[in-house]
């Protein structure tokens, strides 16, 4: 799929995976990454990778790239200062665990107009540029938001990115993303933190751990810093959800206290795990991307299951 260059500014599990991902589809990219060794490696790989940022944001203004911004959380008012000053006119994205929160600073920039937020949902407990690789997207759900702002260019571009390294695009406003991503995404880390922790004060516990406290707790395996930086930066979405899960865990408690049962948690958990694994799947494929009301119709689409596998028509190409 043909595409502008790619600018990948942070070269971890996620920026260096895309930076395989977006070669091996046949599209010129770069990147940048603060530290020596990331940026070593990848040239070591063979990538075209530097640590000199104003030099590779230069070259992205220059060709016309669309910057990828993957860099933790807190370091993004700095990168964004940084592509104000010399990449403004470059289209924008990125693969930030939140979107609202990214999208204030992007606003706060001045960068709004060629931004078109983007989360991967997927990845692994390790990090670094060692630990990515060009399959990691393949079938992943990819979420480019339509927001209002959202121009149609800029949006078919963070798409096509997305379809090149393999994901599914799924299309969703930033506040519903973040509300998503605190239930599904978020949440777990807390709970795996949570339940390792316990599971830590009972002295046989580890003795006898088995798969269920495995897969439980492997987010638990990511790095603290990290886990901070996506759930503190989401926390208006995540403190109502940590809520209702100490509601549903009190209810339990009460429950199992009263009447020896966890009848009524164990029947609900059950039943919406059943309806995740039929959870219907569609196609989306003739929404008019820049047609009047597209940026609603992919959001409700995005909502009711619908994936985009392949480059939606644009209203140029219908005219």
């Amino acid at each position: 799929m043909a595409g502008p260059p790619v600018c990948v500014l942070g070269l971890g599990l996620i920026g260096g995976s895309i930076v395989r991902a977006t070669a091996a589809a046949g599209r010129e990219v770069f990147g940048y990454n603060r530290s020596v060794q990331g940026a070593q490696g990848a040239q070591s790989e063979g990538f075209d990778a530097s640590t000199d940022l104003a030099e590779t944001l230069t070259r992205a203004a220059h060709t016309g790239a669309l910057i990828v911004l993957a860099v933790p959380m807190p370091a993004l008012p700095n990168m964004l200062a940084h592509i104000g000053d010399l990449a403004a006119d470059c289209a924008l994205t990125d693969v930030t665990s939140v979107k609202r929160a990214v999208l204030d600073e992007v606003e706060a920039a001045g960068l709004q107009t060629r931004y078109v937020g983007g989360h991967p949902m997927t990845g692994t407990a390790h990090s670094g540029w060692s630990a990515g690789h060009g399959g990691l997207f393949a079938r992943a759900p990819w979420v480019v938001s339509v927001d209002n702002h959202v121009d149609a260019a800029v949006w078919s571009i963070v798409t096509a990115l997305a379809l090149d390294c393999g994901a599914v695009v799924v299309p969703a406003k930033s506040d519903e993303h973040d509300a998503a991503a605190a239930a599904i995404s978020h949440l777990p880390h807390l709970l795996a933190e949570a339940l390792a922790v316990t599971a830590a004060e009972v002295p046989l516990a580890f003795a006898l751990a088995a798969g269920s406290f495995r897969d439980a707790t492997r987010v638990a395996g990511t790095a603290p810093d990290l886990v901070r930086a996506m759930c503190e930066a989401n926390t208006s979405q995540l403190v109502p959800t940590t809520d209702r899960v100490i509601e549903l865990l009190g209810r339990a408690r009460e429950s199992l206290a009263g009447n020896a049962s966890v009848a009524d948690l164990a029947d609900a958990g059950h039943a919406a795990r059943t309806r995740y694994e039929s959870f219907p799947r569609y196609d989306i494929d003739s929404i008019v991307v820049g047609a009047e009301n597209w940026r609603e119709q992919l959001a409700a689409a995005g909502r009711a299951g619908g994936v985009i596998r392949s480059a939606l028509p644009t209203l140029d190409s219908r005219q």
